[in-house]
């Protein structure tokens, strides 16, 4: 029979393309991860690599086993991490994906929150594109994830939190912020800027753009909604930024004013996402409590 090990190399293996990188990722030497694969072929009577290729291929074979050896693994991590809660309770680390469009001015308040109440549990929190931390999410990367619906899948526990509203934004001495009231029209052909095409914020620009009949400014795509604010409040062109980054400390208006606009109104939906029947369920949906929490006490903030 395979070993979890041997079953850990090939997964390894899968993902890097490379038997150094699955090496190193697995903490062992390449001739050790080359070896030990080279059993595994044996002991299953299949060739699961392509050996010579550049970067390396796994046959079919090879890349139906490494899949259903990643829930393999993914489904023993869960069996140890239920034996150590319940042992230790709300304690533990936990990897905590978010999106770089709300984790900045939105975690820090919950994460020392959390901390008071629950000193042994640690928040392990990375930032990252929603669509690939949901595939690292899916393969035991990640334990738990903070990001904008829409997401699907069977394989996942969605549990929305809640609805921000977005606003359109302007340098002050930007014409339209003489206005008191806007009509849609008036935005016909205004450049906004917005996120790489990667973020699920660009695909929300370009539907605001749609309805309003701007146009999206490619040529400047940021790299946070601070940079959007800031490229905005230079005058490059409109932003569109969320109700608690305009809130808080981390973002705020000193540079831009919000554009109000007749007959229009513009959301997302926030959501937390942690694998269906995940050990630390109980776990996950208390730090999604919080949070929860924390964005509807900033947004009734005056």
């Amino acid at each position: 029979m395979p070993t979890l090990r041997q079953l850990e190399y090939l997964v390894a293996l899968a993902e890097t393309k490379h038997f150094g990188r699955a090496a190193a990722s697995t903490h062992v030497s390449q001739p050790t991860l080359s070896q030990q694969l080279r059993t595994l072929e044996a002991r299953l009577g299949v060739t699961l690599v392509e050996r010579g290729e550049s970067p390396v291929q796994l046959t079919p074979i090879g890349r139906e086993l490494s899949e259903r050896a990643r829930k393999v693994l993914i489904g023993v991590d869960d069996l140890q991490a239920l034996a150590r809660r319940s042992v230790s309770g709300m304690a533990g680390t936990i990897r905590f994906g978010v999106t770089p469009t709300l984790g900045p001015y939105l975690m820090p308040t919950v994460v020392a929150q959390l901390h008071r109440a629950y000193p042994d549990m640690r928040l392990y929190i990375r930032e990252g594109i929603p669509d690939e931390q949901i595939a690292e999410l899916r393969r035991g990367a990640l334990d738990m994830l903070l990001a904008p619906l829409p997401i699907a899948g069977s394989d996942l526990h969605i549990e929305p939190l809640f609805r921000e509203p977005l606003h359109l934004v302007a340098a002050p001495d930007n014409p339209l912020c003489t206005q008191s009231l806007l009509q849609k029209t008036d935005l016909s052909g205004s450049g906004v800027l917005s996120l790489d095409r990667r973020h699920h914020f660009h695909r929300q620009a370009e539907q605001i753009c749609g309805e309003l009949g701007a146009e999206l400014l490619r040529d400047y795509e940021g790299t946070s909604l601070d940079s959007l604010r800031q490229m905005a409040g230079s005058g490059i062109g409109l932003a569109i930024l969320p109700e608690l980054y305009l809130r808080s400390e981390v973002g705020g208006e000193d540079m831009v004013r919000r554009l109000p606009i007749a007959d229009w109104s513009a959301t997302r939906s926030i959501a937390a996402i942690w694998r269906s029947g995940a050990a630390y369920t109980q776990t996950y949906l208390m730090v999604a409590q919080a949070i929860a929490s924390e964005a509807r006490n900033m947004m009734k903030a005056s």
